[in-house]
């Protein structure tokens, strides 16, 4: 391995360390708010604070239903898919991971507002389906071969939970919001487009030189 390799791997490394520190703060803070709800140290129901439908009081669940979860299995079933979805975000579109984040975290919120049934929506889940579809149609629509492996990652490892976005969920399970991971749905894919030309793209082929020209960040973003 040449000084250049040896280089090249350093800053990826710790690229890697710095990308998982926003899901590490993210599923720190979800879990103290469930310790603090579940203790009963306040005198109040947090739930209160999730999204109610068609409600202008509802409105302040956009900014706090993904903290509060209501359950231990809940709260577990979103932990790790929120660990590696959010450093998948902040390691391979780190330039714009800051901004796609507080965009899907409040578009899904204000869609769940929108089509959800009349009552309090809670938990990171909107959140998980929104970055799981940011980050499939994201690599997609870049057709840059390593951003579409990702893509595949991703489909392979949370694929078989699509089916929880359709109203059959709720036949299963009423507690489950479906209309939330729809909401969370939607909104992936509507921002993996509205981002499309911002963050790591696929490189140009100059031709007379026969050499690729990298289109994206230009500070070692994996591309």
């Amino acid at each position: 391995m040449n000084v250049d390799n040896l280089s090249w791997h350093t800053i990826e490394k710790k690229r890697m360390r710095l990308a998982v520190l926003p899901a590490i703060v993210f599923i720190v803070l979800i879990w103290l708010v469930f310790i603090v709800d579940y203790a009963g140290l306040f005198k109040w129901d947090l739930s209160r604070l999730g999204i109610l439908p068609g409600t202008i009081s509802g409105l302040i669940g956009i900014i706090f239903s993904p903290l509060i979860h209501t359950s231990f299995s809940h709260l577990l079933s979103n932990t790790l898919p929120l660990l590696i979805l959010i450093w998948f975000l902040f390691y391979f579109y780190s330039k714009i991971a800051f901004g796609a984040f507080a965009w899907l975290w409040l578009l899904s919120g204000l869609l769940t507002w929108i089509i959800g049934r009349g009552s309090y929506h809670v938990g990171a889940s909107g959140l998980v389906f929104a970055l799981l579809f940011f980050l499939f149609f994201s690599g997609l629509v870049r057709k840059y071969i390593p951003l579409v492996a990702v893509s595949l990652v991703v489909a392979f490892i949370y694929g078989s939970t699509i089916w929880s976005i359709l109203p059959i969920t709720e036949w299963v399970d009423t507690a489950i919001s479906w209309e939330g991971h729809l909401a969370g749905a939607i909104s992936g894919l509507l921002l993996a487009f509205v981002f499309r030309k911002e963050g790591p793209q696929k490189p140009v082929t100059n031709w007379e030189g026969d050499e690729d020209y990298d289109t994206g960040d230009a500070d070692g973003e994996s591309q």
